[in-house]
C-alpha cells in the first residue's frame, strides 16, 4: 500500500470510532534497526502480522459480514452506514470510509507489514543465524508471512477485482504490492490482472506449505498460527475460484482420506466435530478448525466489527442484520427442521424477528473467527470431483458426511451431475451460513447477488457487482484505474 495513504489512514483512524488498527503492533516496539536483532523480537513481529490481519475492519469481522449481507439471507435493521447498510443495499461509493476505504487500507497496511517483515528476514538472516537460528526457522517465519499475504490478497480480490471466471483471469485484479514500501515517493502501481494476483497467491501458499510446520506446541497454537495443512486447505479454496478443479482435488487429497469417515492423516488430525455446535464452542480448538483468528476480552475486534455484534440482537450485540424469512431459512426441503444447524436460529421476542446465533459469546464478542474449517474442504473436494467426473460416489459421500453430521437425511442418489452439484452448493449455503461464503460463492460462478425486500438483484455485468477502488487510493496512485460504473 502507498506510504502516504497509510499515514493519512492512521490519522483518520485516530479520530474515528474504530481505533483498534492502531493497537495491532506488538506491545514492545523497537526501531527498525533492532527489530531483527534476535529471535524473540522476530517472534514479536510475527505476532504483529497476525494482529494486522485480524483487525476488525478486515478479517477480524467485517470481511465475513460484507460477503453475507451482499446476498439475500439477511435484512438490515439499523440503516447504519457505519455497519454495512450501504453494503447491504449495494450503494457503496469510492469515497465511503467505513467500508470501501477502511477495508482496502487495512488490507494493504497488513500486506506492507508482511513485505517489510520478509525483506527484514532476508537482510538480517546472517545475523540471526550467527545466534543459532536455523534456515528452517527463518523459512518458517517467512512461510507464515506469505500465508497471511496470500490470505489478504485473496480477500481483496473478492470485493475489488473481477471474478476469475469473468475472462479466465484476464480482467483487472488489484495492485500487486510484493515489495516493502517504507518511505514516501512514487505511489503509482497499476492494477495487476486477476490471473497475476492469483498466481502470486498460489506461489505464496506453495512456499508456505513447504516451510510451515506440521503442528505446533499445542492444539491452540496449531489453529491460530499457520501450519502446513492451513496452506493446503486455503489452496483448495483458491483453486476452486480459479476453476482449476484438478488442483483442488490434488490439494484436498493431501488432507482428506480416500473414504469415510473423512479425516486428515497429515500433521493435525483434522476431521468434523461430532456436532456442529462443538465446532463453534469455546475454546474453538477442535481440529475441525483449521485456521482461526482468536480474540480475548483484552484483545477484541471492536464493538462495531465483531460477527456477534452484527448478527445478534441486544444485549449480546447490536443486531444490525436479522434473518430474511424468505431466504435460505425458508427452505425446509433442503434444510429440514430436524437439522441441528437450525439451532443457530434465534427468535428475538422483543421485535418478533429471527437472528443468527452462530457467534454467541457476547456482549464482549470473543468468538474466534473461523477462517478455514474442515467442512469447507470436504465440500470443496466434493464440488471439484463433480466438475471433473460428473455424478460420482465420492462426491456424494463427502456431501452426505457434512449433511448427516447435523442430522439431515442423506441424499440417496442423483439423476445427473447437475442435480448433485446443485445439492452441494445448497449444502455450502447451509453449512457455511454466516461465515462469509455466500457472496463469494455466487461471484465465483458469475451468478447474480439475489434481491431482497425492495433491493433488486445485482447481475455480474452490473457495476455494483464489484466494489469501487477507494477515492483515497486514486488520489495518489495515478495508474490505478477505477472499476466500471463508478
Amino acid at each position: 500500500m502507498k506510504y502516504s495513504i497509510i499515514l493519512l489512514f492512521l490519522v483518520i483512524l485516530t479520530i474515528g470510532c474504530n481505533d483498534d488498527l492502531l493497537n495491532t503492533s506488538p506491545k514492545d516496539n523497537f526501531s527498525d534497526l533492532t527489530v531483527f536483532d534476535n529471535i524473540s523480537r522476530v517472534e514479536q513481529q510475527v505476532n504483529g502480522l497476525y494482529a494486522s490481519v485480524k483487525n476488525g475492519n478486515f478479517l477480524g469481522g467485517r470481511s465475513f459480514v460484507y460477503h453475507e449481507v451482499r446476498a439475500e439471507n439477511f435484512l438490515n435493521e439499523t440503516a447504519n452506514v457505519v455497519t454495512g447498510f450501504s453494503v447491504w443495499n449495494h450503494t457503496v461509493r469510492p469515497e465511503n470510509v467505513n467500508d470501501v476505504a477502511n477495508y482496502w487500507l487495512t488490507a494493504y497496511l497488513a500486506i506492507n507489514r508482511m513485505n517489510v517483515f520478509l525483506e527484514g528476514i532476508d537482510k538480517n538472516g546472517d545475523k540471526l543465524k550467527s545466534q543459532g537460528v536455523t534456515d528452517q526457522q527463518l523459512n518458517q517465519f517467512k512461510g507464515e508471512a506469505r500465508f497471511l499475504r496470500a490470505l489478504s490478497y485473496f480477500n481483496l480480490m473478492q470485493l475489488y477485482g473481477f471474478p476469475f471466471a469473468d475472462g479466465n483471469g484476464s480482467k483487472l485484479g488489484v495492485p500487486l504490492q510484493l515489495k516493502a514500501n517504507v518511505a514516501s515517493g512514487d505511489n503509482n502501481l497499476e492494477r495487476a490482472k486477476g490471473s497475476e494476483v492469483y498466481d502470486a497467491i498460489v506461489s505464496d501458499l506453495n512456499f508456505a506449505e513447504e516451510n510451515l510446520p506440521l503442528t505446533r506446541s499445542s492444539v491452540y497454537y496449531s489453529t491460530v498460527r499457520a501450519v502446513k495443512t492451513a496452506a493446503i486447505a486455503l489452496k483448495t479454496r483458491v483453486f476452486l475460484h480459479m476453476l482449476k478443479y484438478d488442483e483442488v482435488v490434488k490439494e484436498a487429497n493431501k488432507i482428506v482420506s480416500e473414504t469415510a469417515p473423512f479425516k486428515s492423516n497429515l500433521g493435525i488430525a483434522h476431521t468434523l466435530a461430532p456436532t456442529v455446535a462443538e465446532a463453534f464452542t469455546t475454546p474453538f480448538t477442535h481440529p475441525e478448525r483449521i485456521f482461526n483468528l482468536p480474540f480475548t476480552t483484552q484483545d477484541l475486534p471492536g464493538n462495531q466489527n465483531s460477527l456477534g455484534s452484527y448478527f445478534n440482537p441486544g444485549p449480546r450485540g447490536v443486531g444490525d442484520f436479522s434473518l430474511n424469512p424468505n431466504g435460505l431459512i425458508n427452505d425446509t426441503l433442503n434444510w429440514p427442521n430436524i437439522d441441528d444447524r437450525r439451532k443457530f436460529i434465534f427468535f428475538n421476542s422483543s421485535n418478533n424477528k429471527k437472528y443468527w446465533d452462530k457467534f454467541p459469546t457476547g456482549p464482549q464478542n470473543t468468538d474466534f473467527v473461523p477462517v478455514i474449517r474442515y467442512a469447507e474442504i470436504l465440500l470443496n473436494l466434493s464440488e471439484a470431483l463433480v466438475k471433473l467426473n460428473g455424478n460420482n460416489a465420492k462426491s456424494l459421500s463427502l456431501l452426505n458426511t457434512v449433511r448427516q453430521r447435523s442430522k439431515s437425511p442423506a441424499h440417496k442418489s442423483f439423476n445427473s451431475a447437475t442435480e448433485l452439484l446443485d445439492a452441494i452448493l445448497i449444502e455450502r449455503q447451509i453449512e457455511l451460513f454466516g461465515e462469509g461464503f455466500r457472496g463469494i460463492d455466487l461471484q465465483r460462478q458469475l451468478k447474480p447477488l439475489p434481491g431482497k425486500l425492495n433491493i433488486a438483484e445485482v447481475r455480474f455485468d452490473s457495476p455494483a457487482y464489484l466494489w469501487p477502488i477507494p477515492t483515497i487510493e486514486l488520489a495518489t496512485n495515478k495508474t490505478c484505474v477505477q472499476n466500471p460504473g463508478y
